[in-house]
């Protein structure tokens, strides 16, 4: 099992930033691949970015390019998310995902959760 704890979510106005941690404990060797993955209620749950835990290997959505950078940290087993130039519609609930599989981006290869963080952006 994997327990993975995000944390750093909050308010920001239009244009700020936003740093999200996710951390993961249990049995990380088992897993290969990182991600973001955000939610509005009632929407289906989007893909933000991926990283491999060597660092190696990222991905990111189409509406992050560019603004979102995804970081790892192997000796802490924590994985970031810078978030800049933040707009209204990246409001969402926030959460972190471990795959068993390397360089996966669909929820569905997904098998570690953790609860999510929320991040407000207000206009």
């Amino acid at each position: 099992q994997v327990q993975l704890v995000e944390s750093g979510g909050g308010l920001v106005q239009a244009g700020g930033s936003l740093r999200l941690s996710c951390t993961a404990s249990g049995r990380t060797g088992s897993t290969d691949t990182m991600g973001w993955f955000r939610q509005i209620p009632g929407k289906e749950r989007e893909f933000v970015a991926a990283i491999s835990w060597s660092g190696v290997w990222s991905y990111y959505g189409d509406s992050v390019k560019g603004r979102f950078t995804c970081s790892i940290n192997d000796a802490k087993n924590t994985m970031y998310l810078q978030m800049n130039s933040l707009k209204p519609e990246d409001t969402a609930v926030y959460s972190c995902a471990a795959s068993r599989s390397y360089g996966r981006t669909r929820e569905i290869d997904y098998v570690y959760w953790g609860q999510g963080t929320q991040v407000t952006v207000s206009s």
